[in-house]
């Protein structure tokens, strides 16, 4: 059966990326919860998004930001309740916004039942079964059994302690020792999973997006990987993207494609070779992943291009729509990347007092906006990118609580820059409006009435990006994003208009569909547009069709397949 248009809403979707803890505190705590995205839902509904994406929300003591989950069906009391989220589900679908929700399959918290269960039963027991539990090498087992590196970098083995206080066996994290590694070829843990995406599907969530998605499967003999990665045949990496982890998600498929409307799912997957990255959505595994590739690049026509261009092709093939997303929860954000000399991301790269341009950021985020915002496929935006906020890189470092800092001995300052609350009133009260308590909604035990401060602090410049401040100013970067996201939505090009690049020079991206058109200029000389061109949005002002550079503009153009002329202008 053709899937109806309803039903392919994911094909060309906004998602907006909500980090409960940072979104909005609905009861005055400080921290980030349910009953505040539940007040926000109006905003969300008329920024023009068709669905939110929450990074997790069950209980969780909170070691990994979330990402290390205890029980996956009870919402963490910091965030509210399993009857709040279903609430929150309804009411978001009542202003046609859809929710997904994140499944972290690779791991599960320590203080999950099953792995305390695990550490009380000992070795060659069921419990241990469920998980990657080793003797050690060595005679005496003490040393590491493998030498395999954590994505959070150090070790990714962690020896256990006996009853008696003697050493025990060690078990594998790919992250940090508090999220111990499950083994998926243990049926208990497929059927467990299988169960959970039911239980959220029950409850009317459209999607999930997996976290980790191409590290689940291990090699069960644990040889050690290869200092030159690109040396591995594919498919043979001791536990990244093994041709055994789609059997996975083909059953995830089946249990998503059982409802109607069929359920989505959607992949984290780092992967550098696109052929690889593009098997994970093939027509019975996942509906799409993340291009973190795109995401990653420098602001260089040449390597954006050149993204673009492996993206689509690559999707193609597998009949999949490209997504394309400029940051996340994890990635420093846009205006503060753009602004540096590398402007490029890459998770080794981060240093404290790595200088930025902040307004140089700004300019090229505005043009990036509309660049996304235009290519084919589904489109991502983290929250707090439309309000075109910048990293905070003044945390002091008693307040920072991401692993990633202290496992790589505070070298790295994490990732809590790009998670600061968001500013919600440019008046600095009740944490500039990001703590509110909601009237209305019934009290629950551990509501407050006075905010208390959020669980990040927000810097002291925080207000000059407030929603309401932007929301009065028609040039700034919230209005940019209403524009473009209500006439991603009214203009049928953009939609389902054939793509094709326009030639108009080495520095310059441009590319039509059908007669709608996009050019960014990414080059040190500005650029002149068509005559005839209607102007449909601007990064920037324009004076007499002349585009600045890190500028970007939409077209309407007079002809479908406009000449390969070079407009730009000579260096003055």
């Amino acid at each position: 059966m053709v899937a109806s248009a309803a039903q392919d809403w994911w094909r060309d979707a906004v998602i907006y990326q909500i980090y409960p803890r940072s979104f909005a505190d609905g009861n005055g705590d400080g921290t980030g919860d349910l009953a505040g995205v539940r007040s926000r839902l109006p905003y969300l509904r008329d920024l023009g998004v068709d669905a939110v994406w929450f990074t997790p929300w069950y209980l969780s003591p909170l070691a990994d930001g979330g990402y290390d989950v205890a029980d996956y069906r009870r919402i963490d009391p910091a965030f509210g309740t399993l009857e709040e989220a279903e609430a929150l589900i309804r009411e978001a679908a009542e202003l046609g916004i859809r929710t997904i929700i994140d499944i972290v399959p690779n791991h599960i918290s320590d203080v999950h039942p099953w792995f305390q269960a695990a550490l009380t039963a000992g070795p060659g027991s069921p419990e241990r079964a469920r998980f990657w539990f080793h003797p050690g090498a060595g005679e005496d087992g003490s040393q590491i059994p493998t030498h395999w590196v954590s994505s959070f970098q150090g070790a990714t083995w962690t020896r256990t302690t006996n009853p008696d206080g003697t050493p025990g066996e060690w078990y594998l994290h790919l992250f940090t020792p508090e999220q111990p590694d499950v083994n998926w070829t243990h049926p208990e843990v497929r059927a467990e999973h299988e169960a959970v995406l039911r239980f959220w599907f029950d409850r009317g969530v459209a999607g999930i997006r997996i976290d980790s998605a191409a590290v689940i499967i291990k090699d069960p003999s644990f040889p050690e990987a290869p200092a030159d990665e690109a040396s591995i045949p594919p498919g043979q990496h001791p536990f990244i993207d093994r041709d055994e982890i789609h059997d996975v998600y083909r059953s995830w498929r089946r249990i998503a494609d059982s409802y109607h409307p069929p359920r989505v799912l959607v992949g984290e997957i780092w992967l550098p070779d696109v052929q690889r990255f593009a098997a994970y959505l093939r027509p019975d595994e996942m509906h799409t992943a993340f291009n973190f590739d795109f995401m990653s690049r420098p602001w260089q026509a040449a390597e954006l291009r050149a993204s673009i261009e492996a993206t689509l092709a690559a999707h193609r093939e597998v009949g999949a729509p490209a997504t394309w997303v400029l940051s996340n929860h994890d990635v420093t954000r846009p205006v503060t990347r753009y602004g540096r000399q590398e402007t490029s991301f890459a998770f080794a790269a981060k240093r404290f007092g790595t200088p930025t341009d902040l307004e140089r950021g700004r300019v090229r985020a505005r043009a990036a906006c509309l660049l996304t915002a235009a290519l084919p496929g589904c489109l991502y935006l983290y929250q707090g990118d439309e309000l075109g906020l910048p990293e905070d890189e003044e945390l002091p470092l008693d307040v920072i609580q991401d692993p990633m800092h202290y496992r790589s001995g505070g070298t790295d300052p994490g990732r809590d820059g790009c998670r600061v609350p968001l500013p919600w009133t440019a008046d600095p009260a009740a944490n500039h409006g990001f703590s509110t308590p909601v009237p209305g909604l019934p009290a629950a035990a551990g509501r407050v009435l006075a905010p208390t401060r959020p669980w990040l602090p927000q810097p002291t410049w925080w207000g000059e990006y407030a929603v309401d401040a932007e929301d009065a100013d028609p040039e700034s970067m919230l209005w940019l994003y209403r524009r473009a996201l209500r006439l991603r939505r009214q203009t049928a090009d953009l939609r389902t208009g054939r793509f094709a690049w326009w030639e108009l020079g080495p520095d310059v991206l441009a590319f039509t569909r059908g007669r709608f058109g996009c050019v960014v200029n990414l080059g040190s000389a500005p650029v002149r547009l068509p005559v005839d061109a209607g102007i449909l949005l601007a990064s920037r002002p324009l004076s007499d069709h002349r585009l600045d550079t890190d500028s970007a503009a939409w077209l309407r153009l007079p002809d479908p397949d406009p000449q390969p002329v070079d407009h730009r202008e000579p260096t003055r």
